[in-house]
Formats: C-alpha cells, sequence, structure tokens
C-alpha cells in the first residue's frame, strides 16, 4: 500500500505535488481551526454549570461535616416529667409567665397555653427552645396587637409519642 502511495505520488509533476501539500496544508488549517472554535464554544457554554457545581460541592461538603457532627453529638433523651411541670418551668425561665394567661392540661401529652400579650420574637425564641425538650405544636394561633411586635397566642404542646 505504501508503495503505491510512493509511485502514484511520484508519477506527479512538482507543481501538483505542491498544490496537493499546499491544499492538505489549507485543509489541515481550516480542520484545526473549526476544532478550536467548537472546543471554545463548548467550554464558554460549560463554564457557567462547572461554577455552580463547585458551588453545590461546597454546599454539600459543609451539609456532610454538618451531619457528621450532628451524629456525633449524644442523643438526648426525652423528659418523662409530667409535661404541665416541664411546659410551666420553660414558661417561667423564658420569662414569658407574666403574659401567661392560662394553662390547662388536656391529657398527659396535651397542654393548652394562652399568652395575652407577649413580645413575638421572645415568644419564637421560647418555641424554640421546646424543641430541645422534644415537645411540638399540635395547634397555634397567633393574633396581632394593636402594639408593634405584640401578639397573642394560643397554643396546644403535644409530647409525641406517648
Amino acid at each position: 500500500m505504501k508503495q503505491a502511495w510512493n509511485r502514484l505520488w511520484a508519477s506527479r509533476s512538482s507543481q501538483e505535488r505542491r498544490v496537493i501539500a499546499f491544499v492538505a496544508l489549507g485543509l489541515g488549517i481550516a480542520l484545526y481551526g473549526w476544532l478550536l472554535q467548537a472546543t471554545t464554544q463548548a467550554r464558554r457554554q460549560l463554564l457557567p454549570a462547572v461554577a455552580q457545581l463547585q458551588a453545590q460541592a461546597i454546599r454539600q461538603g459543609v451539609q456532610a461535616d454538618e451531619i457528621m457532627r450532628l451524629r456525633a453529638m449524644p442523643a438526648s433523651t426525652p423528659s418523662t416529667t409530667d409535661l404541665r411541670q416541664l411546659v410551666q418551668r420553660q414558661v417561667d425561665s423564658s420569662g414569658l409567665a407574666r403574659s401567661l394567661v392560662s394553662m390547662e392540661s388536656m391529657d398527659a401529652s396535651h397542654v393548652k397555653l394562652v399568652f395575652g400579650s407577649v413580645v413575638f420574637t421572645d415568644w419564637l425564641a421560647w418555641a424554640d427552645t421546646l424543641r430541645a425538650q422534644h415537645l411540638r405544636f399540635a395547634a397555634v394561633r397567633i393574633e396581632s396587637q394593636s402594639t408593634p411586635g405584640q401578639v397573642s397566642v394560643t397554643a396546644t404542646l403535644e409530647r409525641p409519642g406517648r
């Protein structure tokens, strides 16, 4: 095969060989330019996706670290004390006792609370502390007061799984 190409090439005049070489060089340069342009365009299109994937990988890494930190923490056990007493201690320690209008035990695992006028952010902070006691809200009704930031709250707390 190689000899056949060599004979074919040798049978051409020097001017034909120069034209063939020039056309082959031109085709090679055109092909190289087309490939370079296509890869540059593809790279430009992929760069935003790469940045987005890098940010996502960083977020997932942070979340994985948080999961590992939470798994390493000792598990807290739910309190077994009377629910009404537990809620009363939480209300007293949070400073919301002056706003508490009533508290009644509905059953062993439900307590209904009524707050007259309480600062909403204070109530939210108190509600967050209840999560540590493995309590959750079965029902909540919040009404705004005429004073900005003040609300009245009627809530039913429950201890799950009892």
